[in-house]
C-alpha cells in the first residue's frame, strides 16, 4: 500500500509518500508524475514515511530524475537508514540528490 500525497505550488511539487514503492505501487507514482511534471520546475519527495522502495520503484524515480534534469531540479528529503541503504547498494546515491 501506498499513499501519495501531493501539494503542488506554481511549479513546485512536492509529494510525500508513505508505506511501500513496490511494483504494485510504482504504476501509481508514475501516473501521478506523468501528469504533474510538464508544468513542474521543482519537485521535492519526502520520503519520511516510506518504507520500502523496489526495483520498479527505482525506475520510476530514475525517469523523473532524468526529465528534471531537463526542466529544473529534484530532490529527496527525510530519506531513512532502510531507503538510504537501498540507494547506497543500487548506486543510486551517486543519481539522486538527496538531502
Amino acid at each position: 500500500m501506498l499513499n501519495i500525497i501531493k501539494n503542488k505550488d506554481g511549479s513546485s511539487l512536492n509529494i510525500a509518500l508513505e508505506g511501500r514503492l513496490d511494483t504494485t505501487t510504482a504504476p501509481e507514482l508514475e501516473t501521478e508524475l506523468k501528469a504533474a511534471l510538464p508544468e513542474t520546475t521543482s519537485l521535492v519527495m519526502d520520503f519520511e514515511k516510506l518504507e520500502y522502495i523496489s526495483s520498479a520503484g527505482l525506475r520510476v524515480l530514475l525517469s523523473a530524475q532524468k526529465l528534471m534534469n531537463k526542466q529544473g531540479e529534484m530532490k529527496l528529503i527525510h530519506v531513512n537508514d532502510v531507503i538510504n541503504e537501498i540507494f547506497e547498494v543500487t548506486g543510486f546515491s551517486d543519481i539522486l540528490n538527496i538531502e
